[in-house]
């Protein structure tokens, strides 16, 4: 009687913890992404890695222009330097490959892939894999995730992507290439999000959420403040994705900072909304 108790117990607390214990959405587990460029103060490695500690989070995701690559190597040196993660790098420079070597980091390397312009959807799809092999090599070699990023088109369809990815692990034994998607470039799914998420979900390497309004009105928007988020967000959770997911800044006008913690309020505030009282809590008390 006891120990059927104790097990029934258990099993409540586990069905209970699972949804409500979402680490992936722990304010500390976030990835920041396009706070380089697109930040209006245009910060330093040491003043970006300061302002990502402030608020509480400890994964960037680094985007760059030519400008910042003098300062690479010092962005991985504030990065360790405050514990930060340094957890994805845009698309490829060669000036990186020593700097992985040098430092021992791993990042994902994010890119968009070209669209092949004709043929069936077969010959796309084995035309846009094979377009990916240097870097596929390259990113293996260094022992790195490579993730397929969507910004719309054929190459942003999340059964294109996956189609890609199938052909690659097939054909070239890539098992690191995934996919990176973002919900700033995927309104046009709002409507089937639970469909294409579960195409996704084999791959995904990160998830960038942001405000949802239909016809990207506005194209960026802060979590909780669009219509359709907090439903795609409480899919995402039902789904069982436990992987990384990121937040936004992307608005140029703007300090990254405040983009950011826009974000993180309005995301706290998804959670609370959802039940996701473990995760909530992790967001403090701002």
């Amino acid at each position: 009687m006891c120990v059927a108790f104790l097990c029934s117990a258990f099993a409540v607390s586990v069905r209970a913890g699972d949804p409500a214990d979402a680490v992936n959405f722990h304010r500390d587990k976030l990835v920041a992404w396009c706070i380089v460029p697109f930040d209006a103060k245009q910060r330093g490695p040491a003043e970006r890695a300061e302002m990502v500690r402030r608020l509480g989070m400890a994964r960037v995701a680094y985007d760059w222009r030519e400008s910042h690559v003098p300062t690479f190597e010092e962005e991985i040196l504030q990065y360790r330097k405050h514990d930060i993660d340094y957890f994805a790098f845009w698309s490829w420079h060669e000036a990186m490959e020593p700097l992985i070597q040098k430092h021992g980091i791993h990042p994902q390397i994010w890119l968009m892939f070209a669209a092949p312009a004709e043929g069936t959807h077969e010959q796309k799809v084995k035309a846009a894999a094979e377009s990916l092999l240097p870097l596929v090599e390259k990113t293996r070699t260094l022992k790195l995730k490579l993730g397929l990023y969507n910004h719309g088109g054929w190459s942003g369809e999340p059964q294109n992507m996956a189609d890609v990815c199938s052909y690659l692990k097939q054909h070239h034994q890539a098992d690191h290439v995934g996919i990176v998607y973002n919900l700033h470039h995927a309104h046009n799914h709002i409507a089937d999000f639970e469909s294409q998420l579960a195409i996704l979900k084999p791959w995904l390497l990160c998830l960038n959420l942001n405000g949802m309004n239909d016809n990207e009105q506005p194209k960026i928007l802060p979590i909780g403040s669009g219509k359709h988020e907090t439903k795609m967000i409480e899919t995402i959770l039902k789904s069982g994705y436990s992987g990384p997911i990121g937040i936004i800044d992307h608005r140029e006008q703007l300090d990254a900072e405040e983009s950011l913690q826009q974000n993180l309020t309005g995301l706290k505030s998804v959670l609370g909304a959802l039940g996701q009282t473990s995760a909530a809590a992790t967001y403090g008390s701002e």
